[in-house]
């Protein structure tokens, strides 16, 4: 098998070049570099780990788990926490069933008494309806041998799918920020370092603590978002009279209005989750493409990744990867 980039394996796997580079970081993967060749390279050994650990993630073991799985031979260690998480999902399962099965009470009541004010659903009505209910210890009475991965991924989407509670709205206010942007292979930890080396010898956290970390990527040249990225920018808010170096460069953000979401497991789909959340809405609509900062370089109105906590991060834990926890911002407009 010969060596793919990874840009290749995150466009064959369907995973973000940074989830990679975490997974690397954690230790569950190790990427190899070629003489004379700086990006990062993956043999099939680490790829027969990437596709143990998409499996493991979609059957929702965490990531801390995971590497204790993969990276220990203990057999009986494994099996332990994989009764750990059986045990979750029993739980799980017996709230949702204790939900279902209360409603289903109520929709014999209102069936059997036609009460078209539902008075049914006064407070005697709804603990007599409670209380009449009994549950049984949840087993799982039918077990097969294999699942399909078509059938892993239906049921990972429905867990996975967002709802009110996941998503907050939230304004950005206008403010200057220090931009530094690269393209091509590993152009995120190419911006990214930029930011960080300007922060530290700048000293801003001293002068602004309350400042606030962006990043986005973009398609080169063309100013758009697409799947197909081969750019990245990242952002730091600054003094509005603060003096910037090159390479990075100055720009004045205009505010606005956005749907936030916590991204959960670094699973990266959770940004079409997010859009398809927005689509449905009833109150907001999409505004991805609607400017709101001035760019020769790159876009100029689309979605964030805010690094959240960004004093902690860059002072306490200098950039560590495993202590980097992300907001998905996409940019909305009320209809």
């Amino acid at each position: 098998m010969e060596l793919q980039t990874i840009s290749q394996v995150s466009r064959d796997y369907g995973i973000s070049t940074r989830m990679l580079r975490y997974y690397e970081q954690v230790g569950l993967i190790q990427s190899l570099r070629k003489e004379d060749y700086a990006y990062r390279l993956y043999d099939e050994t680490g790829i027969s780990r990437l596709r143990q650990i998409i499996v493991l993630r979609k059957l929702r073991v965490p990531v801390k788990q995971i590497v204790s799985i993969l990276n220990n031979n203990d057999a009986a260690e494994a099996v332990e926490i994989f009764r750990q998480n059986i045990s979750e999902i029993d739980g799980e399962i017996t709230a949702l069933s204790t939900v279902k099965s209360i409603l289903m009470r109520f929709i014999e009541e209102i069936n059997e008494k036609a009460d078209v004010n539902l008075k049914l659903l006064g407070d005697e009505a709804v603990f007599s309806v409670i209380s009449s209910l009994s549950f049984s210890d949840n087993q799982i009475k039918e077990t097969r041998e294999s699942l399909s991965m078509e059938e892993l991924n239906k049921a990972n989407e429905e867990l996975m799918k967002l709802e009110d509670k996941d998503v907050r709205i939230v304004y950005l206010p206008p403010m200057t920020v220090a931009a530094g942007f690269a393209t091509g292979e590993d152009c995120v930890d190419k911006a990214s370092d930029l930011v960080n080396k300007f922060i530290k010898e700048s000293g801003l956290l001293k002068i602004k603590p309350d400042a606030r970390g962006f990043d986005f990527d973009y398609i080169e040249g063309s100013g758009k978002s697409g799947e197909n990225l081969n750019g990245h920018e990242a952002w730091v808010s600054v003094p509005d009279n603060m003096e910037i170096p090159a390479p990075l460069v100055k720009r004045e953000f205009i505010g606005g209005l956005y749907a936030a979401h916590v991204l959960r497991a670094w699973d990266f789909q959770d940004w079409r989750r997010l859009k398809e959340w927005v689509n449905a809405s009833d109150r907001y609509e999409n505004d991805w493409a609607s400017p709101r900062w001035e760019s020769a370089e790159t876009g100029n109105g689309q979605g964030f990744e805010e690094t959240l906590n960004l004093y902690n991060f860059i002072q306490k834990h200098n950039a560590e990867m495993s202590y980097l926890q992300l907001d998905l911002l996409l940019p909305i407009r009320e209809k």
